[in-house]
């Protein structure tokens, strides 16, 4: 799961590059998008973690 969080880093990070350079709102967006889904995903594997080790 920290792996997929790591490609959605790096996918958001695209998406903000591209934004910067383009100037365009809707890849900004889409790289908030994804970004929040990756801080989910991280949050569900903290979580499951936490969980498991008790």
């Amino acid at each position: 799961m920290l792996v997929l969080t790591l490609v959605m880093a790096a996918v958001g990070f695209t998406l903000l590059v591209i934004a910067l350079s383009t100037g365009s709102v809707a890849w900004a967006w889409g790289s908030i998008g994804v970004c929040l889904v990756g801080a989910v995903l991280l949050l569900a594997s903290a979580l499951s973690g936490r969980n498991r080790t008790r």
